[in-house]
């Protein structure tokens, strides 16, 4: 009997699996051994993996068919921000299913995929088809954090279980965004990842002379210090278009009507305010970004600190991971050091490619009007880990247009839930591409 999928995220989404940080965690261990013991019943053979007990990981290879073609990752996390209940209208943890969506912390990062990628699973044992090609599917711990006790502890630990896998999907990409173009008729976009900007946590710490507050010192760390990220933080980083970034502009725009100037600024300027709400990721993916997020200095308001810290959050596009760094330390100027808190390059993978062209042909079948264009995702995924193994990574979990206009809301933040529709016809898009590829 086939297993409806948001029964299945409703059920995921009341494992709580709250990621604090820094290594603290309400664990994966429970949910992970809840889909394992699904999979095994279906005839799979899962492991369960991880560096200790609670931040456990699932995977499992389903061979193909055809296994002399390259093996295909399908990765989805299994952690969750934490959640504030008190400002809930529901329970965050209840997984209620209600108006049409399916409510929870999880319900769509990304909670949804993992339900969509299981009932895909329980689908083929139980009809007795396979892929065309090995499907590695690795259900991770950890990726709301560093991914230390996930995806990073995997690659490092186990590459083995990736034997012969030449690209993934993962978090997002795949998702129908409704536009008006300029016509006044509607546009179903849907943007496939296939770049993400790099992850440059640093941190910086100045020197000085310590002393009496009431006796100005020669060389002052918290003045230093601040006059340095001042520079940082003001800093106009230069327009960059990659060549996903400006795929994305130009095939976006287009689909809209609108006849965009892409050779400078003030025409990038006007096309992104053309997308709506589309252009709000081409918005934070058409620069690299600077931004100074934690002060640590001084124990005393009469003491003047000899040591001043701080940490930036900086954001490089593909390419630019060098000059960046190289800018970064030109702000801060002489006499301050910086370190590294995380440091993932960018990455990049091809547009032109036959697996991006089948996520798209998936689209196609299921909704002959989408517009699937690639996009740069301003942040980051699990896909900088499996990138380290020369894997092509794409933002692909796919989610259809709810027909009464609903859509996905409260993502890291107060009552987060997503369309029933959306996810069942994003299962099926899930299915279909795993099916043919």
């Amino acid at each position: 009997m086939s297993v409806d999928v948001a029964e299945l995220c409703a059920e995921l989404i009341r494992f709580d699996t709250s990621n604090f940080g820094e290594g603290k965690s309400h664990g994966e261990h429970k949910i992970a051994e809840f889909i394992a013991q699904k999979l095994e019943q279906a005839g799979y053979q899962p492991m369960i993996l991880g560096p200790n007990l609670e931040r456990s990981s699932v995977l499992l290879r389903v061979p193909g068919t055809e296994r002399h073609l390259p093996g295909l990752l399908v990765h989805a996390h299994l952690d969750v921000v934490p959640a504030e209940a008190e400002q809930w209208s529901r329970d965050p943890f209840s997984g209620l299913i209600e108006d049409g969506y399916i409510h929870g912390r999880g319900a769509c990062d990304m909670k949804d995929m993992v339900a969509m990628t299981m009932v895909t699973l329980l689908n083929w044992a139980e009809s007795g088809l396979r892929p065309r090609r090995d499907i590695v599917v690795a259900f991770v711990a950890d990726e709301e954090d560093k991914g230390d006790y996930g995806a990073g502890w995997l690659v490092d630990e186990h590459p083995e279980l990736f034997a012969g896998v030449q690209a993934a999907i993962g978090e997002s990409g795949g998702t129908a965004n409704l536009l008006t173009a300029q016509d006044g008729s509607s546009v179903r976009l849907y943007p496939v990842a296939a770049a993400e900007r790099g992850t440059l946590h640093i941190r910086v710490r100045a020197e000085g002379n310590s002393g009496h507050g009431s006796r100005p010192v020669e060389v002052n760390a918290v003045k230093n210090l601040i006059a340095a990220l001042q520079r940082v933080g003001v800093y106009r980083w230069p327009l960059k278009l990659t060549p996903v970034v400006r795929g994305y502009l130009e095939q976006t725009t287009a689909a809209l009507g609108f006849a965009a100037n892409l050779e400078s600024e003030e025409g990038v300027a006007a096309a992104i305010e053309a997308m709506g709400e589309a252009g709000e990721v081409a918005r934070v993916t058409v620069r690299c970004s600077s931004t100074p997020t934690v002060l640590r200095a001084g124990y005393k308001v009469n003491v003047i600190p000899g040591v001043a810290e701080a940490d930036i959050d900086i954001r490089c596009l593909p390419g630019t991971e060098e000059s960046t760094l190289e800018t970064i330390d030109g702000l801060l100027g002489p006499g301050l050091s910086r370190s590294f808190i995380a440091h993932e390059p960018p990455t990049n993978s091809a547009i032109d490619s036959p697996w991006f062209e089948s996520m798209k042909a998936s689209l196609l079948r299921h909704d002959p009007a989408a517009v699937v264009v690639p996009y740069c995702m301003g942040g980051g995924t699990d896909a900088k880990a499996f990138s380290k193994l020369g894997i092509s990574c794409y933002g692909f979990s796919p989610l259809t247009a709810d027909p009464e206009g609903r859509s996905y809301q409260g993502v890291h933040g107060v009552d987060e839930r997503i369309p029933v529709h959306s996810v069942r016809g994003g299962q099926q898009i899930l299915q279909d591409f795993l099916s043919e590829v």
